[in-house]
């Protein structure tokens, strides 16, 4: 379902999360944390944006007009 809901497959899915269960976590600086902080709000705001335009799509290709 998560790998669904990113739209990769979920080979790729479980070969990101090999990658990371087997790296130590590492301490964060401040900026790192808030570099990450954007990247997630940015990600989220793209992915609202991918979701709306994919409904926009279907609802478009349904009724042709």
């Amino acid at each position: 379902e998560v790998a669904e809901r990113l739209d990769i497959s979920t080979k790729t899915l479980y070969h990101w999360r090999s990658q990371l269960s087997d790296k130590p976590k590492a301490v964060q600086s401040s900026d790192e944390k808030l570099k990450i902080a954007k990247l997630k709000a940015q990600l989220k705001r793209v992915t609202e944006e991918r979701d709306i335009l994919k409904k926009a799509a279907r609802y478009f290709a349904s009724n042709p007009e």
